[in-house]
């Protein structure tokens, strides 16, 4: 047996597997974020242990037996956030998570300076460690003068698990600390920032061993001894091994609290100018491309709140035909905006309102706009010589088929549907732990699933669409010259 842990913003989803890579059992713990100003996203890491050990609880009193059977775990999770410890390993502060936006004239000075760009091929974006801890300098002086480590949030899990500091190279990838083609930690760019290598956790692959977990925790949760810990990976990088997106031009789009579109290259090629990040991937001599926009479920979430309705029941009173673009448009910057803006202070609008605006018509805009958004992804990519065919869609989004209807006609490309199961970041996770205790052929570990559905565009609509997403693409500079 395998498990896999993803330490998500919103909750902790533990994935048990068998050898053949079946799930057998999963359980989630959910967590809360705080805002403690506009723009900031905390959460304190002492939650993540509580939800990782709530989540193995419940594996535990339904799958006792089959979970004393586990060799091997895997770590999977969000990225970017900065987990800063004393030189006792305690946390200092709450952990500033990926889509807190305070460190944007931090992040702007960094990637001022060209090694950053030269180095990492990526834009600094404020939801990078690196600039968080240049804000923590100037801001919070002593946190900074009593920090000894600083953690990504699935390696403090990992700490309380093994002991061990330790990363692997996707996670890694997003601090703007990495060299990138080299897949090593950069002197220059931690010197940067006033930080060192003994700052910095060991790393390694995903699918490499980093250590074992604690004896007490195996006897307590009735496992063996000698179970190992995986490398693990970032929460995109995990969820590519999950669906099987490993082999280079595999690519997936992610409708989760963020929203992503990823693909796998063999090569390190670099655009940052396109506010594309290219990244380490989870497995050995590969790495990925992905845009990012950092409100795709969030922008539906939120809406579902306002309208005291649940995000659910919103998508399926549009039923399953597409229809043409709304006549209300919606910009899905609630938390800033990654690729292509790299505007951490943009924000999210209603344009087009009118008296027969209701519910249904502020659902259709905002999974439009959610879809502008990634075909602005989409084009990101291209301008980085990433052209896509072809992708499967995962994530909580991925329930709504006239969403997905919708993203394949925007983007102008099919979107197959995997059959019924788990494809996640936890099941990611899972996978990495199989490779890491037994030295499987990762990509035999990594399958792609069966499919179950496929969407294509509409193609009666693609023109009214692609006309819709140039007037809405006009929508962003007008309302950031009005700010």
């Amino acid at each position: 047996m395998y498990l896999g842990i993803d330490i998500g913003t919103s909750g902790v989803k533990a994935v048990l597997i068998d050898g053949n890579g079946v799930p057998v059992a999963s359980a989630n713990a959910e967590l809360s974020v705080s805002r403690p100003q506009s723009g900031w996203s905390e959460q304190p890491p002492a939650d993540w242990v509580a939800a990782t050990e709530a989540a193995i609880g419940a594996l535990r009193a339904t799958k006792a037996r089959d979970l004393s059977g586990v060799r091997g775990i895997g770590l999977s999770g969000q990225m970017h956030g900065a987990t800063v410890l004393d030189a006792s390993d305690r946390p200092l502060r709450p952990a500033i998570l990926w889509n807190d936006g305070r460190a944007a004239a931090e992040a702007a000075e960094l990637d001022a300076q060209p090694i950053f760009r030269a180095i990492t091929g990526n834009i600094v974006f404020p939801g990078f460690t690196a600039p968080k801890l240049v804000w923590l300098a100037r801001h919070e002086p002593d946190v900074f003068r009593a920090m000894r480590r600083v953690l990504l949030p699935k390696d403090y899990v990992r700490l309380w698990l093994s002991g061990d500091h330790a990363s692997d190279m996707s996670d890694a990838s997003g601090t703007a600390w990495l060299d990138i083609a080299g897949r090593k930690w950069s002197d220059a760019l931690l010197a940067a920032t006033g930080m060192s290598v003994a700052n910095m956790p060991t790393l390694y692959e995903g699918t490499a061993p980093t250590g074992v977990l604690r004896r007490d925790l195996a006897r307590g949760w009735g496992m063996g001894d000698g179970v190992v810990i995986a490398g693990g990976a970032g929460d995109n990088a995990a969820s590519a091994c999950g669906i099987g997106a490993v082999q280079p031009g595999s690519a997936f789009v992610s409708l989760g609290t963020s929203g992503v579109l990823f693909t796998t290259i063999g090569r390190f090629s670099p655009n940052a100018a396109s506010a594309v990040h290219t990244f380490c991937h989870a497995l050995p001599a590969t790495w990925h491309q992905m845009g990012v926009i950092l409100s795709a479920t969030a922008s539906l979430e939120w809406l579902a709140g306002v309208t005291g309705r649940h995000s659910a029941d919103l998508t399926q009173r549009l039923g399953d035909d597409l229809e043409g673009p709304s006549r209300v448009r919606f910009l899905p910057y609630l938390s800033g905006e990654r690729t292509p803006h790299n505007d951490a202070s943009a924000r999210g609008a209603f344009v087009g309102l009118d008296h027969g605006s209701d519910v249904d018509t502020l659902t259709r805009a905002v999974l439009e706009g959610v879809a502008f958004a990634l075909r602005d992804n989409l084009d990101a990519l291209a301008e980085a010589d990433t052209r896509l065919t072809r992708i499967v869609a995962v994530g909580g989004g991925s329930r709504s088929p006239y969403w997905l209807k919708l993203i394949a006609t925007v983007l102008g490309i099919p979107i197959d549907l995997p059959a019924q199961g788990e494809f996640g970041a936890a099941m990611g996770a899972a996978r990495l732990g199989h490779i890491a205790a037994t030295g499987a052929d990762p990509a035999a570990v990594c399958a792609p699933p069966s499919i179950a559905a496929t969407f294509d565009p509409e193609p009666t609509l693609v023109p009214a669409f692609l006309d819709a997403h140039a007037r809405w693409r006009a929508l962003y500079p007008a309302l950031k010259e009005a700010q």
